[in-house]
């Protein structure tokens, strides 16, 4: 208890962190002011939440949270950009002309981000008009067509485009990456309402207290997981050959590549999460279509549903480790650097050698995060309740336990900066790694 008293003591003596962090709070206040700011033209008193609260309309309803159910100005959140942001990065990987921005440094960069916001502007738009006529009933629309429907659109097109301006702002001028604690905020403020839920449910049924402590335990065991997961690495150790320039030496030490468990982080589980989705809407779009065939993918605790879903979270996790880790490129800039593997010959030899390794410790990886991402349906089949099982795996986990870890790495970093003692007695955090730092902002 007093090295924490003493860790946030000496974070409030550090007034660029003091005022990074205060700004930070700033903007995620309100941003959850905003969340509860009803569409105008819409009556609350009428809307239908029951259904945005269940299934993968559940899921996208705890990213926006708890917008999604109250038809806020803020109910599409933050996904429009990170799906814009993910089509951006598969372009960067099929078309040259993305490939050569990705390549001039940060003009290229400004150039990419400027093509995320249009093509978020045109997903946001499409998916406010589906939001309307799927999530808001007749009953609940105080405006005539097509007004409403127009008007509401460029509502959630501003609502959205403030959100991720306020997620650059975080990340410019607070501490961590701001759309991915936007979206951390949203998740941890349906907490609350999960476990007490849960609370209510187990203390009315057989089991009562003990089933409820019994549950938390096992959260806690499974967040404990993730992290493993989450912070795994396998050390590749490097050797730079000795040089001397007069009378200084260079070179002649041992660095290590840390390759993660994990090089993917959720985006497995997002294009996963995409494919699965689509029985349903087929379903939703022709009703006459529906069959066992679908109904079985349509139901998230079905045996058929969580096979092909931990199936293709493997599949995914090896092809985005593929196009985002490049074992060539890796060894020649170790040989350019005068970097070697101790027992592997420099060149292609040892691009095969890291390649190997990568794909030994992605097997692993990909099954663990299969697993992860199964949790909930197999909490809700052991009779947990939906709303807080969620919790217990998934994108929302993953994303709370990187997402943090990311902001108390870069906290320690101002400590040590100015030669205060971390956040950990011993050893440091660690953050995530480039590859999972950059790209969609999770």
């Amino acid at each position: 208890m007093k090295k924490l008293f003493t860790t946030l003591s000496n974070i409030w003596k550090i007034e660029d962190l003091r005022a990074r962090i205060l700004f930070t709070l700033l903007c995620l206040l309100i941003y959850r002011i905003g969340s509860f700011i009803v569409i105008p033209g819409v009556d609350s008193a009428s809307l239908d939440s029951g259904q945005a609260k269940e299934g993968l309309l559940g899921l996208l309803n705890m990213f926006a949270g708890g917008s999604f159910s109250r038809a806020s100005i803020f109910a599409l959140g933050v996904m429009p950009y990170i799906s814009a942001s993910i089509v951006v990065q598969l372009l960067g990987i099929a078309v040259p002309y993305f490939q050569k921005l990705q390549k001039e440094g940060e003009s290229g960069r400004k150039k990419i981000n400027q093509v995320t916001r249009y093509l978020t502007i045109v997903i946001t738009a499409l998916q406010a008009i589906g939001y309307v006529r799927s999530q808001i009933s007749p009953d609940a629309r105080l405006l005539s067509e097509p007004l409403f429907t127009v008007s509401s659109m460029f509502i959630l097109t501003a609502g959205t485009m403030f959100v991720m301006w306020l997620g650059e702002k975080i990340t410019d001028k607070g501490i961590g990456n701001g759309i991915s604690l936007i979206i951390m905020v949203g998740i941890i403020a349906q907490l609350p309402f999960g476990i007490i839920s849960e609370f209510t449910s187990r203390m009315g049924a057989q089991g009562g207290l003990i089933s409820f402590i019994v549950e938390i335990a096992a959260l806690f065991l499974v967040v404990m997981f993730t992290i493993l997961i989450v912070q795994g690495v396998r050390k590749i150790p490097v050797q730079y050959a000795k040089k001397i320039v007069g009378a200084k030496q260079y070179g002649g030490v041992r660095q290590y590549i840390p390759l993660k468990v994990n090089a993917a982080g959720v985006m497995p589980i997002i294009f996963a999460q995409a494919i699965m989705f689509i029985p349903t809407t087929i379903g939703s779009f022709f009703p006459s279509a529906q069959s066992s065939f679908l109904a079985a993918f349509s139901d998230y605790t079905s045996l058929t549903y969580n096979l092909t879903f931990a199936f293709m979270i493997i599949a995914f996790t090896f092809f985005y480790t593929a196009i985002t880790v490049n074992p060539v490129q890796m060894s020649d800039d170790m040989k350019k650097n005068g970097g070697f593997v101790p027992g592997v010959k420099p060149g292609a030899t040892t691009g095969a050698y890291i390649d190997e390794v990568i794909s030994k410790i992605t097997l692993p990886g990909s099954i663990f995060l299969a697993i992860i991402a199964i949790m909930p349906s197999i909490a809700i089949i052991l009779g947990v309740n939906s709303q807080f099982a969620h919790f217990y795996g998934g994108t929302s986990l993953l994303i709370l336990v990187g997402v943090v870890l990311d902001t108390l790495q870069q906290i320690e970093s101002h400590l040590l900066m100015r030669h205060y003692d971390g956040l950990m007695k011993t050893g440091r955090i660690k953050g995530r790694t480039p590859v999972q730092a950059g790209g969609p902002a999770i």
